[in-house]
């Protein structure tokens, strides 16, 4: 499967943005799907991610009211809408295609390119 992320840009404090990763290949429902986020300098870590089989959606628990997680699989399309964005929220953002859990790098195996959101004012 590839995966192509979007929708990362500059931002200010308090915006919003969603951000999308279109797979090819496969359909992402053969997958856990997650996003995960690295700062500069800072390992990858996961932020949301789609459980499949089954749906289950997991998140980070001090992010999960601001960064929903979905997915729509007529686009095979999963989206994470980044919400009241913060200045520590500045990051390289991934998706990724996995199998099962945790979700923790070593489960993926396919990794978009990354799409950078900056939040400054």
């Amino acid at each position: 499967v590839q995966l192509q992320a979007s929708g990362g840009g500059l931002v200010q404090p308090g915006d919003s943005l969603t951000l999308s990763c279109v797979a090819s290949g496969r359909a992402f429902s053969q997958f856990t799907m997650a996003w995960f986020r690295q700062v500069t300098g800072g390992r990858r870590e996961s932020v949301a991610a789609i459980v499949w089989p089954g749906g289950q959606i997991y998140y980070d628990s001090p992010i999960k009211d601001r960064f929903p997680i979905s997915g729509d699989d007529a686009k095979n399309t999963i989206y994470l809408q980044v919400n009241n964005l913060q200045s520590n929220d500045t990051a390289v953002y991934y998706c990724a295609a996995g199998y099962g859990t945790p979700v923790t790098e070593p489960n993926f195996a396919y990794w978009g390119q990354g799409t950078l959101v900056t939040v400054s004012s």
